[in-house]
């Protein structure tokens, strides 16, 4: 089975079992309309794929591991390692440059201008986490194959690697209420839905905050991390400030649009 059949299943099962999730025990009310974001959320990520496997095929991160491997470039294809240490370095090492990648993106005006699409969002659930510029999706793709070539990543190291991203960032974008013993337990490793939750207040200092995708211990460790909203769980805001006039669940405007609004927060 190829890897793209293997991720696309996965993908599926994920947002059929997080989406009765979210139906049984939602964390939260939606503040507008579920059917309208999701249209907009999920036309993004579709847009987003076909854009990368239709014109940017030859750049997927899977094809570069493999052409990385044939030409011996890269750290993990010139030491010697066991096969299962290269996989698991490769991943936690790829893990950690997503985390600085998305705390750039917060930091830098042009970049944050793309991600901000991300922010506009004003509820939380799995959809959310489709939400973004097909731009941002370019240079994400673009800055992990330069890491890939730099590491010498094997294949299966990105492979499992992209399974987790994407999985991750469904489960921590669900409107999943968990116990609030298992969050604990979960947050000493894993980024869980109240975590990164804070990081899509309205409030700046919340917002440009746990930034973590995957691995809870980057916010930690990097100090960037914020256990709590201000507000409480059930009273935040989500979204950006001073966008209540915006059209933002517009798919025409979030591609075209919103890269020409000024930045407010």
């Amino acid at each position: 089975m190829e890897e793209s059949t293997i991720r696309l299943a996965i993908f599926i099962g994920l947002i059929i079992m997080l989406g009765l999730g979210q139906w049984l025990f939602p964390r939260r009310k939606p503040n507008q309309s579920v059917a309208k974001r999701w249209i907009t959320n999920f036309g993004l990520v579709i847009l987003d794929s076909l854009i990368m496997r239709f014109i940017f095929a030859l750049i997927l991160p899977v094809t570069i591991a493999n052409w990385s491997q044939e030409q011996g470039l890269g750290l993990f294809n010139n030491i010697s390692l066991p096969s299962p240490l290269t996989i698991i370095f490769s991943v936690i090492i790829l893990d950690c440059l997503i985390y600085w990648q998305h705390r750039i993106f917060h930091q830098i005006p042009i970049l944050w201008r793309l991600h901000r699409i991300h922010h506009y969002d004003k509820d939380y659930d799995l959809s959310t986490a489709l939400r973004f510029h097909p731009i941002e999706i370019f240079l994400s793709i673009l800055v992990k194959n330069i890491a890939i070539i730099l590491l010498g990543a094997p294949a299966m190291a990105v492979i499992i690697f992209e399974i987790l991203l994407n999985g991750m960032a469904l489960f921590n974008h669900a409107n999943i209420a968990l116990p609030k013993p298992l969050d604990r337990m979960l947050r000493i490793l894993a980024v869980t839905p109240d975590m990164h939750r804070v990081h899509h207040s309205t409030k700046a200092k919340e917002m440009h905050s746990n930034f973590g995708f995957n691995l809870s211990i980057w916010d930690k460790v990097f100090s960037s991390y914020v256990a709590q909203p201000a507000d409480g769980y059930q009273k935040m805001l989500i979204g950006q400030p001073k966008s209540d006039d915006l059209p933002t669940n517009n798919f025409i405007w979030l591609l075209g649009a919103a890269l020409k609004q000024k930045i407010k927060s």
